[in-house]
């Protein structure tokens, strides 16, 4: 008996695909991303082969094609149940046929059908998508290739979701991956998740390089690049020529053009951080949160990075603000029964109940903590921020996103995919539609920097009265095709696509001013373009700006109202136009020259999806076109392949805080000073009677505690900074209050104490 767990023939013989090629070509923040998938038909009957997987949720597929031999049918867009009855009808009566769509439910899961593959026939599939790389908090552009499609828990009532669970632990298909990166601005370097090849420069001006992923990759877990350029934060605009086949005036006949701005705030302002505000941090407790956050050594479970994470946050928080911790599953729970004022008791009382919390709490079910929080009322000048925490396993992403929109205007929304393969669809769009920003933490990524910048991201001053103003020569409109900007951040990047209509006699230069309020300081950014366009750039922009709109009206269309089907005719036309697809359309290509008969009946087989310590993807009856829903429990796979359920909680007792500056951190009151005690000095790695014995006279006990743990942060997690800078911000602020005398001889004796020189300039006091 071969040891194989997953989908196998009845010969028990691995699932026919069996490699896959991608290539990656990087312009600027732009990335254009082709896939290429093998398959073989190793039986002696003609096979139809499903396969589900995920694609990033801002991607925009624009072409589909099947190569059989020397033969290569290239799919085109049509609107999805046409392509369905289409498909249907070419495999049922013998002939090729090939379907791409989007699941329903969610913008990142897609089904490909590849239909009536004769005995030993070998097909190639390609498949094209174009997205925007994001930005990092250390300026790097991420591209993620996902390999993991996690389990979306799917409560036993409803009939939606994607595809079901099944497991195998033995994937038979490789994988195979090459950059190529071009750019205006010189390439620094280039990381990944997974070992690469050395990056070799083609240009002197290191503007133009290309890398490989090492040889024998097996598709075991996400591909994270991190892409370095040296000035990642220069504004660019990218003006791209229509189509010369489209129909002028139409948006794939007209110019386009591309804005990037990255608005920089005033020093001055941003040194004010907001004490105002509503803290709410919404903390997935399901079953597949007590699953490692990565498979290196030392990997903590997910359950456990979020508890020390909320811990930071919480000593983070201002005093006066407001803040109320969720934990939600299959039900969920409040620490109070509604947010509650910073003080050192509820902060106190909250750190107790984060020591206890656990992945005990079943399925995935984060609508109806959304909409009990979203029903409390808020407090007056208290602006509401939702911090949430999951690693993306949820059936009803529209539902949530739609909910998050519909009350952006009294709250925004910080997101945080934990994990290999959290959804990308849930994880942005509730960032996108909340006005907040999005983080994963893959890998061997630490959560902990990643949220303390989002939270300084919530603690900077709100930034209103956002406008957009064009200068065009005459003759020329401008029709902006993004939504409204109405979230800023400090260093983050603004993307602007807008259609130019009519022809200009003049001048070819234009200029696009973004205006924005910082606490009421009027700020201004212009960038000047050329009306010139550039060079063949494969439509790429064009379709990025047509996805931009399918988008904006897949969720007008969601809203409802009168005019629901004008909608979503004009969301088929205009994929159709463009070539992208949408939920309502699908690629479809079949093979008219190949029509056989049949002998036997046709088999189903299902290509399973990697997933590490996630279960792999088991796909619905090939010519059942639903996406079929999930089973309640997730069942995860262990290294021997034997069935773990990962719906129980772990039964072990937390750890005392095995590292110093979590230690550091738990110690501090909420005011933002610390005490004089054993626990204190154990840090320090010293007695208490040798940090009392030392402490100046003039000081008491508390401010010369404080003043060490200022010194000891500066001068022994320097590199941690991120983590703890509200930490030491607060303790600098309680300083001040205190007005102590002596502060100098103070930070002097603290230096001797513990061995170090920092000044008083660099701990902010």
């Amino acid at each position: 008996m071969v040891n194989c767990c997953g989908l196998v023939s009845e010969k028990n013989e691995p699932v026919p695909l069996k490699s896959i090629s991608v290539q990656l070509q990087v312009k600027d923040h732009v990335v254009s991303v082709s896939s290429s998938l093998q398959y073989v038909n190793e039986e002696e009957r003609p096979l139809e082969a499903v396969f589900v997987f995920p694609l990033p949720a801002d991607a925009a597929v624009c072409h589909f094609s099947a190569k059989i031999g020397e033969q290569e049918i290239v799919a085109e867009v049509q609107d999805k149940q046409s392509a369905r009855d289409q498909y249907d009808d070419a495999v049922s009566s013998g002939q090729q046929a090939f379907l791409l769509e989007e699941s329903d439910e969610s913008s990142d899961v897609f089904k490909l059908s590849v239909g009536c593959l004769s005995p030993g026939q070998n097909a190639v599939i390609t498949i094209v998508y174009v997205m925007e790389l994001s930005v990092q908090a250390d300026h790097a552009l991420r591209f993620c290739l996902p390999a993991v499609l996690n389990p979306r828990y799917t409560p036993a009532a409803s009939a939606a979701g994607v595809p079901e669970v099944s497991s195998a632990c033995v994937i038979p298909y490789t994988l195979s991956l090459s950059v190529d990166v071009r750019s205006s601005d010189r390439i620094s370097r280039l990381e990944s998740s997974c070992p690469l090849d050395p990056l070799v420069f083609l240009d002197s001006d290191h503007t133009h390089a290309t890398v490989n992923l090492s040889a024998g990759h097996r598709f075991d877990k996400d591909v994270e690049l991190l892409l370095y350029y040296e000035n990642t934060h220069q504004p660019t605009a990218v003006m791209e020529a229509g189509a010369a086949t489209a129909q002028p005036g139409s948006l794939m006949g007209d110019p386009v053009l591309m804005i990037s701005l990255y608005p920089e705030f005033p020093a001055d302002i941003m040194s004010s951080l907001a004490s105002q505000g509503e803290f709410v941090f919404v903390v997935d407790r399901s079953g597949s949160m007590d699953c490692v956050m990565h498979h290196g050594k030392d990997a903590q479970m997910r359950i456990e990075s979020a508890r020390d994470t909320l811990l930071l946050l919480l000593k983070s928080l201002p005093m006066g603000c407001y803040f109320n911790i969720y934990g939600f599953g299959s039900h969920f729970e409040s620490f109070f029964p509604q947010s509650v004022v910073y003080s050192e008791d509820t902060m106190k009382e909250a750190l107790k109940r984060v020591k206890n919390m656990r992945a005990d709490m079943g399925g995935t079910e984060i609508l109806q903590p959304l909409k009990h929080i979203y029903s409390q009322p808020c407090y007056p000048d208290h602006p509401r921020q939702l911090f949430i925490f999951t690693d993306g396993e949820v059936w009803n992403t529209k539902e949530v996103l739609d909910l998050v929109k519909s009350h952006v205007y009294s709250h925004r929304c910080f997101s945080f995919g934990i994990g290999e393969g959290a959804s990308t669809a849930l994880i942005t769009g509730m960032a996108r539609e909340g006005s907040g920003h999005a983080q994963f933490i893959t890998g061997t990524d630490r959560m902990q920097p990643k949220v303390m910048q989002s939270l300084r991201f919530a603690l900077q001053p709100a930034v209103d009265s956002i406008s957009v103003d064009w200068t065009v020569p005459e003759g020329v409109t401008v029709d902006m095709l993004s939504q409204p900007i109405n979230t800023l951040f400090q260093g983050q990047r603004a993307l602007i696509y807008a259609q130019l209509k009519g022809q200009s006699s003049g001048t070819t230069e234009g200029a696009v001013t973004l205006k924005y309020k910082l606490k009421d300081q009027p700020v201004t950014n212009q960038l000047q373009f050329t009306l010139k366009p550039k060079e063949d750039t494969g439509l790429t922009i064009h379709r990025l700006a047509a996805r931009s709109v399918i988008r904006s009206l897949e969720l007008q269309e969601r809203a409802g109202g009168a005019d629901t089907e004008a909608v979503r005719s004009r969301i088929v036309e205009l994929s159709v136009q463009a070539g992208v697809s949408s939920v309502h359309t699908a690629f479809i290509g079949v093979n008219k020259d190949s029509k056989q008969t049949v002998k036997g009946p046709l088999q189903q087989r299902r290509v399973p999806v990697q997933a590490m310590a996630a279960p792999l993807m088991a796909f619905q009856s090939p010519m059942s076109h639903a996406f079929d829903s999930m089973s309640n429990r997730a069942i995860f796979q262990s290294a021997d392949c034997s069935m773990i359920e990962c719906d129980s909680a772990s039964d072990q007792e937390p750890e005392p805080q095995a590292d110093p500056l979590l230690q550091l951190v738990s110690l501090q009151k909420a005011s933002g000073c610390w005490e004089l005690n054993a626990a204190l000095a154990d840090v320090f790695g010293k007695t208490e009677d040798e940090v009392t014995k030392h402490r100046p006279a003039q000081v008491d006990g508390s401010v010369w505690a404080t003043v060490l743990a200022l010194i000891w942060l500066n001068a022994c997690r320097s590199d941690d900074q991120v983590e703890w800078q509200f930490v030491a911000m607060k303790a600098a602020s309680w300083i001040h209050s205190q007005k102590p005398d002596g502060l100098s001889q103070c930070v002097c004796d603290g230096n001797i104490l513990l061995g170090c020189h920092v000044t008083k300039d660099v701990l902010g006091i």
